[in-house]
């Protein structure tokens, strides 16, 4: 009897864990219990800015990182880097709870990519921010946050900043229902971005044909397919995300659309090494070095000297 109760107990104990652990991770939307840690002394900072947006009919803010010496080389030009956020999220998530700036110290250490603006939109619809929903990132019944992002957006942070225009020197990526919404965004904006990637995302959306990759991809004209470069990762432990990514994958390789495709230990969840914002921390590095590959070729094509 006493070592039945100590197992009631135990579970209990458990039980009350999960529970707590669920609400502040995603109902709170605080960062999780071991999240990534963060690089002191990067020199990197991370600013939110507002505008005004016709489409909503309101302010919107999008959060932005600077490269080293943006004030100081003010003949420079640099590449973009769109950064979406997923279910229950804004625009403070990839810098509060991914440790973004950690992340592109590493990278500009490692010189796996060039200086360049990294922008994260705050991309929930009129509805706000929930746990119970995913943002929708169309033009939609509870907002046009396609034509926000996609378009009024970019207008933004090309007339604030000092961007290239070149859609190969522009991408747009995101994590879980941002995997899909910059996906969505990004084949409907091809003039705007050449560079798309996912990490744990879905591709296929209840609103439709339009708004589901997997199936939207195959109706760009093969002309256009072949621009576009895309990365691809899912965790083992993602169930239904990992199956939609490694469909996606398949589907892009019947198509002939340059992609990389991997699978990481981990994937969605609550806590661990290689869970939720651990993931997704440590895997912005390659999907980052990934964007930074083909900024780095696109560069160095149009340098005067090569």
């Amino acid at each position: 009897m006493r070592n039945y109760q100590r197992l009631v107990t135990a579970l209990g104990c458990l039980g009350i864990l999960f529970v707590g652990s669920y609400w502040y991770v995603f109902i709170a939307g605080a960062p999780q219990l071991d999240a990534p840690s963060v690089a002191s002394n990067t020199g990197l900072s991370f600013e939110v800015q507002s505008f005004f947006s016709p489409a909503m009919g309101t302010e919107r803010k999008y959060g932005i990182i600077l490269p080293y010496g943006y004030y100081q080389n003010v003949q420079e030009r640099y590449p973009v880097i769109f950064l979406l956020h997923g279910g229950h999220g804004n625009d403070y998530d990839y810098d509060k709870k991914a440790a973004l700036t950690t992340v592109l110290y590493k990278l500009y250490e490692t010189k796996r990519l060039p200086p360049s603006i990294v922008v994260t939109p705050d991309g929930n619809d009129r509805r706000g921010s929930s746990p119970f929903w995913d943002p929708q990132y169309y033009d939609g019944e509870n907002g046009k946050i396609d034509t926000l992002i996609g378009q009024e957006l970019v207008q933004v942070i090309k007339s604030r900043y000092r961007t290239v225009d070149d859609p190969k020197l522009w991408a747009i990526g995101g994590l879980s229902s941002g995997g899909w919404g910059a996906l969505n965004i990004g084949l409907h904006h091809r003039n705007q971005f050449k560079i798309l990637f996912s990490h744990s995302g879905y591709f296929t959306d209840k609103s439709g044909v339009n708004n589901s990759p997997l199936i939207y991809i195959k109706q760009i004209p093969k002309s256009e397919r072949q621009q576009l470069h895309i990365y691809l990762d899912a965790g083992l432990s993602d169930g239904i995300f990992l199956v939609s990514t490694k469909n996606f994958h398949q589907e892009l390789q019947k198509l002939g659309v340059d992609h990389e495709y991997h699978t990481f230990p981990g994937g969605h969840g609550l806590f661990g090494a290689d869970i939720g914002w651990n993931y997704w921390h440590k895997h912005l590095f390659d999907s980052l070095s990934y964007v930074g590959h083909h900024f780095q070729q696109v560069l160095k094509a149009s340098s005067p000297t090569h």
